[in-house]
């Protein structure tokens, strides 16, 4: 994709709020004052509503958005149904829940031609889908740009990129995401992608469940974490395209596909919270110790989907930004850990500081729920040897997917080539320290 094509996708703005109500046009007048569906919708547009939840939810949690569009989404063909691909959906039943620790490598190179949509690899989730409970694990590799569109209606995509750019072009208008950023889309919303680099490889988060929101700040205070005005929406830009456009949507874990005579990004204006966005995450703004003692990983929380347990996500996207360690006598890598959350762990860029090798970008780790993991020996080593006068870590870029339930693999994953063997040995280096004082 050329530079015009980069500068374009610069019209983003920022929210003034997260979740709060947003608004705008890509012709003046477009958006009617005073009433979300008027007798007659302005400049001849047709007027609907997007509902990302249910319309009782609480005011607080209620996700929606109003579309003033050239022709309303109803007019379309039947779908029929489509090759899902690589692609696996909740409730996965293809192996049985695994606790043994695991780790991939990257991705192979994908066949010439691979779209964003076909170079999608699902590694594994749980819940159900139908059921819009628990999430499912993505990984994509694409060398091609989209010239489809494709919404979901299981569940919202949060697209972390860990190689070439994107353009997302959605009903909302244009979203330019890089590595070190990540957008969301959500539930329902169309959108097409195309690269901005020959290649583009990265990870997708699909929540069924709640919508992620910014988790709650506690003890922490009113500042902390990700900022609300961080988080930029798209500015209205519509297509006016008629001819043939394949349309392709997930429903209940399959996908379906239609042919439209126009283009459905077609909204020239647009209000409401239902909306996607982008986050840099060089912006997060990262609390840890000043004195002593790893905190846990829940401080570097991003969003989170809620459950119905108070405390306990769904799904949390946890980022372990650049940061300076301080603390004093303090084992300063992650601690040896066993939690009852499920850990999927992604690598943008560099290196992680709780492994010294095989942990690389574009690969990724399994830690299901009670599996015991931390550092690997050379890296507890280091760790409890060095003087520990302030440090930087500023050579990484990690994050996770952390889920209330273990993640079942499918079958592609449980037998792919990438793979590692043997990622157990990481841990079996380990040597006896004990000595008793009597």
């Amino acid at each position: 994709m050329s530079g015009d094509a980069r500068k374009t996708a610069e019209g983003l703005s920022y929210l003034s709020g997260f979740g709060n109500e947003h608004s705008s046009e890509a012709v003046p007048g477009a958006l009617p004052e005073g009433r979300n569906s008027p007798q007659r919708a302005p400049l001849g547009l047709y007027a609907e509503q997007l509902s990302g939840t249910a319309f009782t939810e609480p005011r607080a949690h209620n996700r929606r958005s109003w579309l003033y569009r050239i022709r309303p989404s109803a007019a379309h063909p039947a779908f029929s149904r489509a090759d899902n691909g690589l692609m696996r959906s909740a409730p996965f039943t293809e192996t049985v829940p695994d606790p043994n620790r695991l780790r991939w490598n990257p991705l192979p190179e994908p066949a010439p031609g691979t779209d964003f949509l076909t170079g999608l690899w699902t590694l594994g989730g749980n819940g159900d889908a139908t059921q819009r409970t628990g999430m499912a694990v993505h990984v994509y590799h694409a060398n091609a740009s989209m010239h489809r569109v494709f919404s979901d209606a299981d569940g919202e995509l949060l697209i972390v990129p860990e190689r070439g750019g994107l353009l997302l072009r959605t009903e909302f208008g244009l979203l330019h995401v890089e590595p070190a950023e990540v957008a969301l889309i959500p539930r329902g919303v169309r959108f097409r992608v195309e690269l901005l680099d020959d290649s583009a490889r990265g990870y997708v988060c699909e929540n069924y469940g709640a919508p992620f929101r910014l988790p709650d700040l506690g003890p922490i205070g009113a500042n902390g974490l990700a900022n609300a005005r961080d988080f930029r929406a798209p500015v209205a830009a519509y297509e006016d395209v008629e001819g043939p456009v394949e349309v392709v949507n997930k429903f209940c874990g399959n996908l379906w596909s239609t042919m439209y005579d126009h283009s459905p990004l077609d909204v020239v204006a647009w209000h409401g919270n239902h909306v996607p966005y982008v986050y840099d995450l060089r912006r997060f703004n990262v609390i840890g110790t000043i004195s002593y003692d790893h905190p846990d990983p829940s401080i570097f929380t991003v969003l989170t989907s809620p459950s119905d347990t108070p405390g306990l996500a769904g799904v949390d996207f946890v980022v372990f930004a650049p940061r300076w360690l301080v603390g004093e006598d303090t084992f300063r890598p992650p601690y040896f850990h066993r939690n009852v959350m499920s850990e999927y762990m992604g690598l943008v860029e560099g290196a992680y500081d709780a492994k010294a090798e095989g942990f690389v970008p574009g690969g990724g780790s399994l830690h299901n729920m009670m599996s015991a993991h931390g550092p690997d020996r050379d890296t507890f080593d280091g760790a409890s040897t060095a003087e520990l006068a302030p440090r930087k870590i500023d050579d990484g870029l990690a994050f996770m997917f952390e889920t209330r339930w273990p993640v079942t693999l499918t079958a592609h994953a449980a037998r792919a080539d990438h793979l590692q063997s043997g990622y157990d040995e990481v841990w079996q280096a380990l040597e006896r320290h004990f000595r008793p004082l009597h």
